[in-house]
């Protein structure tokens, strides 16, 4: 296996030109925040993630998370003592506010260093995640007692968090949902069978607090007759510790394609007299309380797309620099490296990892913006920019992914395909990242359905203008550095976006299977473009400094020739797409149920 290396100067150079690090660190309260703070955090992660996380992630593949009979679950080899270490040096608790006992540090930050653990281990990762968002969720909804019996041990990782929605029968379709909860006192009992839950029984922590969606005895059908409840594995106390266990199990885990290390749980809910639970919101409310939790882990997710992608790459390359076979056509190359499509599957990863990284952190930046940005008319459309954003962060991010970790196995050739090498351990692990937390389809739909057409396009819109203005600026003044080339390329991309755009607003009312029938493209178009106008963004901040006399010459030559790359190879597909969205629907719509 390789070694791991953060691509440090990659991630800062995208914090400061398109996340905006200097505007946030400006914001009122971020007086401490300064540069060298934010490196000396990122040195400091990529060494615990290096040492510490990366090489648990190999084993833990091989081995996995093991289910006993008597319903425990013990984590895989070496996950004990690193998450141990992760907790106890802070890092656990990081992304939390200061209130809640974390650092408070803006989420492009904390974007940057979760980067490194997914990097690392995606499986290990994901405990820290939904327990972040579990505690995203009883912050913003739950009483003042529950936050004050839960969350400090949450956010210090003493205990660790799920999110229990689907159940057998229901698959993504939350309106049918069938676990019961029936009010006893001051709190519920709970019963049902939920599966696929990520993190749902383990011996990392004390306590497991699951978050679960369930019906009370006079609920409307549908979503809108779904509660959320607490329910923690141990109940606690008055004085705070540990009471008995509640009547809750993991019947068994799954055995799944990756993500090995991650168990992946049956919950069994009320198998006795019923798990007791505590309501979290209102009555009823209770997707609009997981929202809460579901948002965060979809942006989360599609930093995981990100994390393994820049794994395998890393991996990929370092095999394309030690392989020798066979005569190399590039001077001055004497390993694999030298093959002409060997760089052309390299440079595709390198530009699309380059783009994902951009676009993740720039949604981070804008996320921060939303939070605390002291101008009311600054945070709002930096809120419906989040949103407009954040499935497409999930959905193109994660499939970018699908074919940087399939090129890392295709970089290795025959050796990909052996376990031992480790370039399927990304792939696989990537699978999922499509899959869960919402499918690239359920994301594409949000995209055109909420996010565009209910809304008439303004989100959009706006974006668009300010894409079309860079892009034409660029054209105008590139032309002294050089990079006239880029605005061009850009433009191309704009207006194949934005057609697209005018079709399915256009089509929506009349024709809106048409619509979703051309979704997944629209999205991946969005992303290629969105992406693609970031990429320009650091490719003008690198000539500039360039022409600057920048010490940084190798690196910053690099991010032209990346986004040079992005262009033709990758931005060149968006008129395939934009035909696709426009006229693909015809037979994707025209067979029967029985013609299939």
């Amino acid at each position: 296996m390789s070694t791991y290396a953060a691509p440090l100067h990659d991630m800062l150079f995208a914090m400061k030109e398109v996340g905006g690090l200097d505007a946030i660190a400006a914001q009122p309260g971020r007086e401490d925040l300064s540069a060298d703070l934010v490196e000396a955090i990122l040195e400091e992660a990529a060494k615990f993630a290096a040492g510490q996380v990366d090489p648990i992630n190999a084993p833990g593949d091989k081995v996995g998370a093991r289910w006993h009979v008597g319903h425990t679950v013990t984590a895989a080899p070496g996950y004990g003592p690193v998450y141990q270490a992760f907790c106890e040096t802070g890092w656990h608790a990081m992304p939390a506010r200061t209130e809640l006992g974390g650092q408070g540090l803006p989420t492009l930050v904390s974007t940057a260093v979760a980067e490194m653990w997914k990097s690392c281990s995606l499986a290990f990762s994901l405990c820290q995640m939904l327990t972040q968002g579990a505690v995203e969720a009883i912050a913003h909804h739950a009483s003042e007692e529950i936050k004050a019996t839960y969350l400090p041990k949450m956010v210090a990782g003493t205990w660790t968090g799920t999110m229990n929605l689907t159940e057998p029968q229901a698959g993504s379709d939350l309106a049918a949902v069938r676990s019961k909860a029936v009010p006893e006192g001051d709190h519920y009992r709970v019963s049902g069978t939920k599966i696929f839950i990520t993190w749902g029984e383990h011996d990392l922590a004390e306590n497991i607090i699951h978050l679960v969606l369930a019906r009370l005895p006079d609920a409307p059908e549908g979503v809108k007759g779904i509660s959320l409840f607490l329910c923690p594995k141990f109940l606690v106390n008055a004085d705070g510790s540990l009471g008995a266990r509640n009547d809750l199990a993991c019947t068994s885990i799954e055995h799944k394609l990756g993500i090995h290390g991650s168990p992946t749980a049956v919950m069994s809910f009320g198998d006795g007299p019923g798990a007791i639970g505590y309501l979290i919101g209102q009555p009823h409310q209770g997707l609009a309380c997981m929202f809460t939790m579901m948002n965060h882990a979809r942006l989360n997710v599609g930093l995981e797309g990100l994390g393994v992608s820049e794994r395998a790459y890393q991996h990929a390359r370092a095999y394309a620099l030690e392989r020798v076979q066979g005569r190399t056509l590039v001077a001055g190359s004497r390993s694999i490296i030298g093959h002409p499509d060997v760089r052309r599957m390299l440079m595709d990863m390198k530009a699309r990892v380059e783009a994902m990284r951009a676009l993740a952190y720039y949604t981070a930046g804008q996320l921060d913006r939303a939070a605390s940005h002291e101008d009311a008319s600054v945070r709002a459309p930096c809120q419906s920019r989040v949103e407009l954003l954040t499935p497409v962060v999930k959905g193109w991010c994660t499939e970018q992914a699908q074919r940087v970790t399939w090129l890392g196995v295709q970089v290795h050739g025959g050796m990909g395909f052996i376990e031992e090498t480790g370039a399927a351990l990304y792939l696989r692990d990537a699978r999922i990242t499509t899959i869960y937390e919402g499918t690239t389809g359920i994301q594409a739909n949000d995209l055109v359905g909420r996010k565009l057409c209910r809304e008439g396009g303004h989100t959009l819109d706006a974006l668009l203008a300010e894409l079309r203005t860079d892009a034409t600026r660029m054209v105008a003044e590139g032309r002294a550095s050089g990079t006239d080339d880029l605005g061009h390329s850009l433009l191309q991309g704009v207006q194949a976006l934005d057609g697209a755009t005018r079709h399915l607003l256009a089509t929506y009312a009349a024709q809106p299977a048409a619509v979703h029938a051309g979704a997944v493209p629209f999205l991946l178009l969005t992303g290629h473009v969105v992406a693609g106008w970031l990429l320009v963004r650091l490719a003008e901040a690198a000539a500039a400094q360039l022409a600057a006399g920048a010490a940084d010459a190798d690196f910053l030559r690099a991010k032209l020739t990346t986004a040079r790359h992005y262009m033709a190879h990758v931005l060149s597909e968006c008129a395939g797409l934009q035909a696709v969205v426009q006229t693909g629907a015809e037979t994707t719509l025209g067979l029967t149920d029985a013609q299939f």
